[in-house]
């Protein structure tokens, strides 16, 4: 075979033949780079242990501290020159590294591995993901409060099935998605307090025969303590998982409450109206407004999701300890972290822009005959009658008000007997949308001074 017929079955794009294939595979500079902070920050620390330890002089230390240092405004300033000859952010430091301070860069890789090396950074770089996401949380949480304590007594429709069910409070609902993103608060505090263990020192997987301090490095770079297996320690992306899994549920929630900001904002609804900020026009339809930021949350989970199974796939079959498909963990990562930030800031902003409106609210939360529950439980608690004896009476009542075209509270006394004989007038007590929700006073319930409990229970936790 010519070797223009091989080139043509590698394809057009690799004209230079297998070497420029291996090299386009094999090189991970072209998204490893965002560590770069991380990169040089593990290596200072390293440096710093190594001459503490005596295993390189203390000028020499210096002299890597300051070249690091040097590299590390280089990128930032935008004038680093990145090679994919180079493979990878370590070793593109470590080349710029030498050629900044000469012979003393040579012993910075003492005691340690790629493979340690790339595990502490990838941490230090999701560890740092992990408190974006903290924050971001704490904001969205912070303008849910604000939204429930503002209308912790306005009546809306509760739903089960997108049908009305009974009458909530506005307070409640905000509150159910602050109970929600919570729980997403303490997966990621739990997943980065377990992730909080240095790989640093681990060397390829065997540890390292120089006499390294480890805990110097741990306690360096803000970890709890040193991985405590080395064979574990350049093997592990469990952390990488976790976030991605915590991100995922997040995405999850984020989508569930964007839906119902996409049906709440639309003209058969009208609950609220979202800002200018957070919408778009339609390009031939002047009187649209699209909720175009909920819509795009919607879709986020799409995409954070099919990163955790893609690394869920990329580790599931590797042996002991590294290996080379541990490269591709990264991008996934990347990509989920950058959309799930957006993702909190943006729902954070519409939230905080929105506005409720009452009046549609409270005119919603009256229909669909949402007060038959009180109807049966007023039943049951002042007649005596068994709950499914209740239920039954109640669905009849509401099918003869279905007939006279009216709602439960329209019906007559004479109308109600005629089912019940018993029913007082008594009833209609329980049949306004106010005092069904003023009643729900169990623990945890949408009375609106259970939602100002909760309301403080929250700002006292945060």
């Amino acid at each position: 075979m010519t070797d223009q017929s091989s080139n043509q079955m590698w394809g057009g794009r690799f004209a230079a033949g297998p070497d420029a294939i291996m090299e386009a595979i094999n090189a991970s500079i072209g998204f490893d780079q965002r560590m770069a902070a991380q990169d040089i920050a593990g290596s200072r620390a390293h440096a710093a242990m190594l001459a503490a330890t005596g295993v390189i002089s203390d000028s020499d230390a210096q002299a890597i501290r300051e070249g690091l240092l040097t590299v590390l405004s280089e990128i930032q300033s935008g004038s680093f020159q990145f090679s994919t000859a180079l493979e990878d952010i370590h070793m593109n430091v470590e080349a710029r590294l030498k050629e900044v301070i000469g012979e003393p860069a040579g012993r910075l890789h003492t005691g340690r591995s790629r493979n340690d090396q790339v595990a502490t950074d990838f941490k230090l770089w999701v560890r740092d993901q992990f408190d974006a996401a903290e924050i971001g949380l704490l904001a969205l949480i912070r303008a849910l409060l604000t939204q429930a304590e503002a209308g912790a007594d306005w009546v809306m429709p509760g739903f089960t099935h997108l049908q009305t069910a009974q009458p909530v409070t506005w307070g409640h609902h905000m509150m159910a998605y602050v109970e929600m993103f919570g729980r997403d608060l303490s997966r990621v505090r739990d997943a980065r307090a377990r992730m909080n263990e240095s790989p640093l020192g681990a060397a390829a997987l065997a540890g390292t025969s120089f006499p390294i301090d480890r805990q110097m490095t741990a306690e360096a770079l803000g970890f709890d303590r040193p991985a405590a297996n080395s064979l574990d320690a350049v093997s592990d992306r469990d952390f990488a998982l976790e976030f991605l899994s915590t991100a995922s549920i997040c995405a999850v929630h984020l989508s569930r409450f964007a839906e119902e900001l996409v049906i709440w904002s639309s003209a058969q609804f009208r609950f609220v109206t979202l800002s200018d900020r957070f919408s778009t026009g339609s390009s031939i339809m002047p009187q649209k407004k699209n909720p175009d930021a909920a819509e795009l949350i919607r879709a986020k989970v799409g995409r954070i999701y099919g990163a955790n199974t893609a690394l869920m796939m990329v580790m599931k079959g590797l042996p002991l300890a590294y290996s080379k498909d541990m490269q591709e963990d990264k991008e996934q990562v990347f990509d989920a972290a950058d959309n799930w930030m957006l993702a909190l800031a943006a729902m954070e902003g519409m939230v905080k822009d929105m506005t409720a409106n009452r009046d549609s609210l409270a005119a919603a939360a009256g229909s669909g005959f949402s007060t038959a529950t009180d109807l049966a439980d007023w039943l049951v608690r002042v007649l005596g009658l068994p709950f499914r004896d209740a239920h039954h009476v109640t669905g009849s009542l509401v099918a003869m008000a279905e007939t006279k075209g009216c709602d439960l509270p329209d019906l007559t006394l004479d109308d109600m007997q005629s089912v019940h004989g018993d029913i007082t007038d008594d009833v209609y007590s329980v049949l306004t949308v106010e005092n069904s929700v003023n009643s729900r006073q169990s623990y945890g319930g949408t009375a609106p001074d259970q939602v100002r409990t909760q309301i403080k229970r929250w700002k006292a936790r945060l």
